[in-house]
């Protein structure tokens, strides 16, 4: 019974910190490609938008 409780607990921590682990991946990625980018990133959301697909196409 104390196995399954913790296998439980263990899933749920690992899905519950999968979208934060993906949230800061795509904060380093707009933080990098503005320290890297000549001129200035102007639509931030264009950029979270590739930022998020280039992560994805990681995993």
């Amino acid at each position: 019974m104390l196995i399954v409780i913790f296998i439980i607990a263990g899933l749920y921590v690992v899905l519950d910190f999968r979208d934060h682990n993906f949230k800061r991946a795509v904060d380093a990625c707009l933080a990098g490609s503005q320290k890297l980018s000549k001129s200035k990133i102007t639509d931030l959301e264009e950029a979270k938008k590739f930022c998020e697909e280039q992560i994805k196409k990681e995993k």
